[in-house]
């Protein structure tokens, strides 16, 4: 586990985008799985900014989601397509037929996931993969449990993760109980990984998830054991382990 200590958000953000960047230059035709939220809006600003310079090229690139809320459709705001679209996609070069979010419609939960984990296989696996980290230390959508989740399923929302979302619906009635998610398996797969996390209240997972012992009680810990993974973390969600 390679630890970049970030001053603040943005530096975390930059340290992350220059990793992307490293990447996507490195090998242009790169699989990148991405992931939603407000952490790595930052991120893919800077993204955005260099390719508008001329700095990058995506035409080639293609790109595979964490999750997306079960039950919503790609034209709602609140979806992760949505979001993915509004945030990154719409203003890079980036071919559509290349871009990969679960479909939050399909009701065949079963055939969902498995054209999911297809589509990761056919494209070779993910070369690098960017995560964010719940307060409960899920990762995706993948909640604290008795056991490691292997591949793309469907799962319940744990109620502090429902109340950490309800913040982007306008009621909590809102927020969907229920999510597709890349499992443990399909991450722990991926060639490379990064994860970002920024602030004060997000200190005491910082410290369960990799200071403490490789559990699925805390999903984040199993990053321990990647072979290369890297976590950027700014001074406050750092603080207690110093």
């Amino acid at each position: 586990m390679r630890i970049i200590k970030a001053t603040d958000y943005n530096d975390m953000s930059l340290n992350a985008a220059e990793i992307i960047s490293e990447q996507i230059k490195y090998k242009p035709n790169s699989v990148l799985g991405l992931a939603t939220g407000s952490t790595p809006l930052k991120t893919y600003k800077y993204l955005i900014e260099w390719y508008k310079n001329g700095d990058l090229d995506f035409s080639k690139i293609t790109t595979f989601n964490l999750d997306e809320y079960y039950g919503l459709s790609k034209l709602d705001k609140q979806s992760y397509h949505y979001f993915m679209f509004d945030n990154l996609f719409s203003h890079i070069n980036i071919n559509n037929d290349n871009i990969h979010i679960p479909d939050g419609t399909n009701k065949d939960v079963e055939q969902e996931c498995l054209n999911y984990e297809k589509a990761i296989l056919d494209a070779d696996g993910i070369d690098l993969q960017l995560l964010g980290c719940g307060h409960n230390g899920h990762i995706g959508f993948n909640e604290p449990n008795e056991v490691f989740y292997t591949n793309t399923h469907l799962v319940n929302l744990e109620e502090s993760t429902i109340q950490a979302n309800k913040r982007f619906f306008e009621t909590e009635e809102d927020v969907p109980r229920q999510s597709y998610t890349m499992g443990i398996k399909t991450i722990m797969q991926a060639r490379k990984i990064i994860m970002l996390i920024s602030g004060e209240g997000k200190k005491e997972i910082v410290k369960k998830a990799f200071f403490g012992p490789i559990t699925p009680k805390v999903p984040a810990s199993v990053l321990q054991l990647h072979r290369d993974f890297t976590l950027i973390v700014d001074k406050d969600a750092f603080s207690l382990c110093e």
